[in-house]
């Protein structure tokens, strides 16, 4: 499982920038503020991702997609849970591996084996196979939300 402490810090941080998120490291042993999971998995408040050095890469991707995918002034509002909708959790997978694309040392490949490593099912047994043959509807929500190109499934940003 690729972790923080195995890429670049500064390099996530641009990246999460570039969305107007703001990356915070957490102590290596401190509980993570806004984590769901509690653990080693990434936290969100507002418009900050918290993490430590044994957060996944997936999980950091996967709670900043949510902040990402949210209108600044609902960004606000969000405390460790950030939605209850099937549409945008689906649409954050699929955005998720495309930001590993942007971060040196992680790649799409290798957040979406994390992803399986970590117990995410889909219907096609992996997350790959979601992302290249079952998230249609997922592509189009991130391209009517402004964060892809269709049909070269590429970010805008």
């Amino acid at each position: 499982m690729l972790t923080l402490s195995d890429i670049a810090f500064d390099d996530v941080a641009a990246l999460l920038a570039r969305y107007g998120l703001r990356l915070e490291r957490v102590a290596d042993g401190e509980p993570i503020p806004g984590s769901y999971w509690g653990e080693c998995e990434a936290g969100l408040i507002g418009s900050t991702v918290y993490a430590r050095g044994d957060t996944p890469v997936h999980s950091l991707l996967h709670e900043a997609c949510h902040l990402i995918v949210l209108p600044p002034e609902r960004r606000a509002q969000v405390h460790t849970d950030a939605t209850d909708s099937i549409e945008e959790e689906d649409a954050v997978c699929v955005l998720q591996s495309l930001l590993g694309d942007a971060i040196p040392g992680a790649g799409s490949e290798r957040i979406l084996a994390d992803m399986d490593e970590w117990g995410y099912t889909f219907r096609l047994g992996s997350a790959r196979a979601y992302v290249e043959q079952d998230a249609e509807s997922s592509w189009q929500w991130l391209a009517a939300h402004g964060l892809v190109k269709l049909p070269e499934r590429s970010l805008i940003r």
